[in-house]
């Protein structure tokens, strides 16, 4: 047919030129070659959630994601310890919210009494290595990261968020893992091995396998009541909030922030509560207050009358007083391999004879302590517990 073969040429011509137009306005690649993940739309308001599972954190609403930051919707309140559990050098924010006209009972001792709606959130996370590449990050102690209200995604890497969830049958914990994107983080029930390299200031390298905990895993900490098994929270006691905090619009102690939100009721002024020194502080806190600050976040939850670990008879949370109890001359139970060929777990004035440096120096799954939480020995916490073991008087004879 006449003209046929023009006019096909003319339409080829045509579509090529469609598909190179297509090409040129489609989105850039993201560094792993994929197409740009859409935006996640985050809700600008808490959510609760009183029955089930969600499946993304966003369904929270605690938080949202834009412009590369992490910032806090309203009501969600960020806090700190005076010393922290630690988790493979890991950085965390944390958060507390409650409904309105509900407010935690202040209690001296134990966790504060949080009413049903209270949702504790922790995000951990690292800071970024300079010049090196996503799984490359800074080993470095915990330290505010939180400026003017945000993080930075752009000099962060955010790992996980878990949120422990104060229904009407008990606290529930949930750990969202977060995309590489840092755009959402996805639940994430049986957890995950994420592999890191910590750098130091020196920039030595160390492997370390990140474990995100999987739900039952989380009562191995949370679950402080031996009988009950009941899951509880850690950090939010007296002791370890009686600090100021560097909130977006200025310093300010915690408990007449949590006061003046409504979180909290019947605390007594900060110098009638009971205060745990930072471990690194040693210019304002003894040795003895920093070891003993250091044990208790770290070991106390389990090491305790009432905890798992209670049939240790080895007790490191912050009210046990008898030396006996916190290790001194005392002979283990059934640590097994896990006393190194000790025979006491401390040896007054020295450490490397004591088991309970042995297991915190260890990575051997079937001698270190803590159990869980790390893969990489806390360097700078061992070296405290040393010190302060080699600072005590006295023998075994």
């Amino acid at each position: 047919m006449p003209g046929v073969g023009k006019r096909s040429a003319s339409w080829g011509l045509a579509l090529l030129a469609l598909m190179l137009a297509a090409c040129e306005r489609a989105p850039p690649p993201s560094a792993g070659g994929a197409a740009a993940p859409a935006a996640v739309a985050w809700p600008a308001q808490v959510r609760f959630h009183d029955q089930g599972q969600p499946p993304l954190l966003s369904d929270w609403g605690l938080m949202q994601v834009a412009d590369g930051r992490l910032r806090l919707n309203a009501g969600v309140l960020p806090y700190g310890l005076n010393s922290a559990l630690f988790t493979d050098y890991a950085h965390k924010l944390r958060t507390v919210w409650m409904p309105k006209g509900s407010a935690a009972r202040y209690d001296a001792q134990n966790a504060f009494d949080f009413p049903v709606g209270t949702v504790l959130s922790k995000t951990f996370y690292y800071p970024r290595a300079v010049g090196a590449d996503g799984d490359v990050v800074a080993r470095s102690d915990d330290q505010a990261d939180f400026a003017e209200g945000a993080l930075d995604l752009k000099r962060v890497r955010l790992i996980e968020t878990r949120l422990l969830v104060r229904r009407a049958e008990g606290w529930i914990a949930l750990p969202y893992v977060w995309n590489a994107e840092q755009t959402q983080a996805r639940l994430m029930r049986g957890g995950e091995l994420i592999s890191l390299t910590l750098r130091d200031g020196q920039g030595r390298d160390e492997a370390a396998t990140y474990q995100v905990p999987d739900q039952n895993q989380c009562g191995g900490c949370h679950g402080t009541d031996i009988k009950s098994k009941a899951l509880q929270p850690i950090g939010p006691k007296a002791r370890h909030l009686n600090r100021d905090y560097a909130y977006a619009d200025g310093r300010a102690h915690q408990f007449a922030r949590w006061q003046q939100a409504g979180y909290l009721q019947g605390a007594p002024a900060a110098a009638d509560a009971p205060h745990a020194a930072d471990w690194r502080d040693a210019a304002r806190a003894s040795l003895d207050a920093r070891a003993r600050a250091y044990l208790d976040i770290n070991c106390g939850h389990c090491h305790s009358p009432k905890g798992p670990g209670n049939t240790s008879g080895l007790w490191l949370d912050a009210a046990t007083q008898e030396p006996l109890r916190l290790g001194r001359c005392k002979l283990p139970i059934a640590a097994g391999k896990g006393t190194g060929d000790r025979r006491h777990d401390i040896v007054p004035g020295d450490p490397e004879a004591s088991i309970l440096v042995y297991r915190m120096d260890s990575v051997d799954p079937s001698a270190m302590m803590p159990e869980v939480g790390r893969s990489v020995v806390h360097s700078e916490g061992v070296a405290l517990i040393r010190e302060w073991i080699a600072a005590q008087q006295g023998d075994c004879g």
